[in-house]
Order: C-alpha cells, then structure tokens, then sequence
C-alpha cells in the first residue's frame, strides 16, 4: 500500500473497514469485498451507477477516464468531493452511497 491508502482509510474509518490492493499502476479501495473506490495518480474516485451520480455531477465532478487505444474510456467511478477529507462523516455517507452502487453493479451481473 502506500502512504495515500494509508491516510484512506483513517478518512473511512467511520464507514468501516477499507483494504487496498494494487492493480494497474493504482490500487482498488474495497470494504467487505466489494471494489468501492480506486485510487489513481493519488487521487480518489468512488463509484457511481444511475443510482449516485446525479450527487457527483451537481458537485462538478469528473469522472475517472483513462486512455486505450488512443481513445478515452470512462469507467464508473467519478472523483471524490474534496470536502470528505476534512469530514470523516460525510466521506461515510459518500463510501456508502458508492458502496450501494457496487451493490447494485454485483447484483446485476447475476
């Protein structure tokens, strides 16, 4: 893990227990199995589904986007407002609504 994972998970420390693994040059941020959360270039991006993402958009905030193939892909997972990091209660209430999204993205592939 890194120092920023580190510092994470005393962020959601109120939402519960966060682990983080590596994965493409990042790390996924997960609470009891489920993908929540994935950090890239130090920077946190929580999932979203039609069920959250209005919350992000009337904050301004941009989905994580990546490039392949020269093309641009955007993946389901917007940036964290920045606000959660000074209040642990509302970065709760932020991990539980993307919590909600990637179980509703697990129930779906059923």
């Amino acid at each position: 893990m890194s120092e920023y994972t580190d510092y994470l998970q005393d962020v959601f420390a109120q939402f519960g227990p966060v682990s983080a693994r590596g994965m493409f040059g990042g790390y996924g941020l997960y609470h009891q199995g489920l993908m929540f959360a994935l950090v890239a270039d130090d920077t946190l991006y929580l999932k979203a589904d039609a069920g959250n993402v209005g919350d992000f958009e009337r904050e301004g905030l941009e989905p994580f986007l990546y490039l392949k193939g020269g093309r641009e892909v955007r993946m389901s997972y917007y940036r964290a407002p920045e606000a959660i990091f000074e209040d642990h209660e509302l970065a709760a209430e932020w991990a539980g609504g993307a919590f909600q999204a990637a179980l509703r993205a697990k129930a779906g592939k059923r």
